[in-house]
């Protein structure tokens, strides 16, 4: 179900922006596979291409090796409408900006952000997604 990163991913991938995708709002978070953290970045709060233009800025401004997008699924595992979106978004990701994009489990990320109390619980999950897919690295 979930496309986690390969364990021998290209040593060069150091750095990574991170996106909780949603339709009204996007979280985004930074963080890097030496420390295995994240940290939130905000929330994008547009659509369509405004939405891509505000993360050209975010791109430009944390150069980024590669990018990690969340795949929600429900509980059981099988896809949703949301699934379909947010697969789409990564596909667009890549093919606007050229960067690798890993896709990641993001099952209960907001659920655990809300409940860590966190003030952007998008930007929050973003952390969750990327400390996730992080610690996939041995």
């Amino acid at each position: 179900m979930s496309a986690a990163a390969p364990p021998a991913m290209a040593a060069n991938l150091q750095t990574f922006l991170a996106f909780d995708f949603g339709i009204k709002r996007t979280g985004v978070a930074t963080g890097n596979r030496l420390t295995r953290t994240a940290t939130p970045q905000g929330s994008i709060a547009v659509e369509g291409d405004a939405r891509f233009a505000a993360i050209a800025l975010k791109i430009q401004e944390w150069q980024p090796d590669a990018l990690v997008v969340g795949i929600p699924f429900h509980p059981d595992g099988a896809s949703h409408d949301n699934t379909a979106r947010a697969r789409k978004f990564a596909r667009q990701l890549r093919g606007r900006f050229g960067l690798q994009v890993f896709e990641v489990d993001e099952r209960y990320s907001t659920t655990e952000a809300l409940s860590q109390g966190a003030p952007d619980a998008d930007a929050a999950s973003a952390c969750i997604i990327l400390e996730q897919f992080l610690r996939s690295f041995s």
